[in-house]
């Protein structure tokens, strides 16, 4: 017959095995969640033609008549990488078919599945034991890409490269073969965006934990010293446009303002997460079994309140803004994953070693109380990517009655032209007022739309009327009438240049 001490003894000795294997449950759903999300951005982009959507549009136009180089990658040739991978085969594509709309869904269609490539490639390069970079990879994946999934920014495939970049760096062996493969990877890492270099750099600084006289530190170091001077010589030589430059520059300055985390997405997830805690505490005081079940759902039955009585925000225009997080976030998932990943092959040294002690101390949490969160902030992510793709098809429906009606506002420089400002005003939060002209052409049947439809808030014109006029002169897969409205939309604001 058990004692009461008997018992205690029991469940003491029990513990340790359930927590590991509350641990085994968060890893696993870490994958998944990261799996799942990164298969989900390929088919709602395809469904919902998400490479329409913001500046998206613009470039989708700018695959569609192949002249994406010479429209705007040209101001941008540090991020080239992104326009080798995404655009130049869709503007192949093109070239051999004829088909620009089938051509710019091609480039949609590879740029969403960077996560996923990235994944796969992190899984294929991770060879530590229980390959906890690609773990983080998977969380990293799931936590902060749904914030950013739609906006078509070039820190998608920062991050996207960042995972397989930091596991063959890691990982590949000391050969000539994977020498060669980290110069590659941090090259094109540091060609995705500038903020590509500084996620290289925190590569290296994970590898320093091994010790300054690592050979992986060394190649790696050596690597990105290399990469560093081709970006540098490139970003000498392709300059941007006196017009671009100042954008740009402002734009360098906007992605580390702290400031961008003060969004309405951002608090509900501060104010979850919080209320999580303080509930989850409480309830094991009471010596409380599985405490995180009560927690979460009073969570849920909360944000499902505030969504249905009193949320009317919607996040949109704020996946651009919040892009800051990737760069935020990612770094210190990475830390902690190499931490584990080091500590896993006995590769740290004494000085490592304690500090990675110290990170896992700070950093601990019950892995009960960790599933509990990842389920919330996924739940979020959810219903707000899924409040996301109702509203962006809502408006693409409206601007494209627009585009193929008989309304029109002369009044804004061309009678075949109409105005964004007759879109309802519910769905005006999904307007990005400098490309709404050729989302109208992209969204009208065969590239054709009777009217152009133009914002006439806009204050930022793409197009000089020199590059515009010579899309127009060439010979491509766009019909020349459409090329025409955007040419005229175009030499409309030459004091712009």
């Amino acid at each position: 017959m058990n004692t009461p001490s008997g018992r205690a003894d029991i469940e003491s000795a029990c513990a340790p095995a359930a927590e590991a294997g509350t641990a085994r449950v968060l890893r696993a759903m870490a994958v998944v969640l990261g799996l799942g999300w990164s298969v989900a951005f390929v088919l709602a982009a395809v469904v919902f033609k998400l490479h329409l959507y913001g500046d998206g549009a613009l470039f989708s136009y700018a695959v569609a008549v192949q002249d994406s180089w010479a429209f705007h990658w040209r101001n941008i040739g540090v991020r080239s990488f992104v326009h080798l991978f995404s655009h130049v085969p869709a503007e192949l594509y093109i070239a051999a078919t004829g088909d620009a709309a089938g051509g710019a869904g091609l480039y949609g269609l590879l740029f969403f599945s960077a996560p996923l490539v990235g994944l796969a490639l992190t899984f294929a390069a991770d060879r530590s034991p229980g390959r906890p970079l690609f773990v983080g990879a998977c969380l990293s994946t799931a936590l902060v890409c749904p914030l950013v999934f739609g906006c078509p920014t070039e820190t998608w495939f920062a991050h996207a490269l960042f995972w397989p970049a930091l596991a063959l760096c890691h990982c590949a062996p000391a050969t000539l073969r994977g020498s060669a493969a980290v110069f590659v990877a941090l090259t094109a890492l540091a060609f995705t965006h500038e903020g590509g270099l500084v996620l290289a750099g925190v590569i290296v600084v994970t590898l320093a934990l091994r010790g300054l006289r690592d050979p992986a530190f060394m190649r790696a170091a050596v690597a990105l010293t290399v990469a560093a001077t081709l970006w540098g010589a490139v970003k000498f030589l392709l300059r941007p446009d006196d017009y671009i430059a100042p954008v740009l520059a402002q734009a360098a300055f906007r992605i580390i303002d702290i400031a961008n985390f003060d969004r309405p997405i951002c608090r509900l997830m501060a104010m979850a997460l919080a209320f999580y805690a303080l509930l989850y505490w409480a309830i094991r005081r009471f010596e409380f079994a599985h405490a995180s079940w009560p927690a979460g759902l009073a969570v849920v039955a909360a944000l499902a309140v505030h969504w249905l009585g009193f949320d009317d925000s919607l996040h949109a225009e704020d996946r651009y803004v919040v892009r800051t997080i990737l760069l935020i976030v990612t770094p210190a998932a990475a830390v902690l994953a190499a931490v584990s990943a080091l500590a896993a092959d006995d590769k740290l040294p004494w000085w490592s070693a304690r500090l990675g002690a110290m990170i896992r101390r700070v950093t601990a949490m019950p892995a009960e109380f960790a599933i509990g969160a990842l389920v919330l902030l996924s739940l979020i992510n959810a219903v707000e990517t899924a409040r996301f793709l109702a509203a962006w098809a809502q408006y693409m429906s409206a601007v494209r009655t627009l585009a193929t009606g008989t309304i029109a506002d002369p009044a804004l420089g061309d009678a075949s032209f109409v105005s964004g400002a007759r879109v309802p005003r519910d769905l005006d939060r999904l307007a990005w007022n400098s490309t709404t002209p050729y989302l109208s052409v992209m969204l009208a049947p065969g590239l054709l739309p009777a009217r152009l439809v133009v914002d006439p808030r806009a204050n930022y014109f793409w197009l000089s009327c020199e590059t515009a006029t010579a899309s127009e002169r060439a010979s491509r897969a766009v019909p020349a009438a459409s090329r025409r409205l955007v040419r005229v939309h175009a030499c409309l604001h030459p004091h712009h240049w």
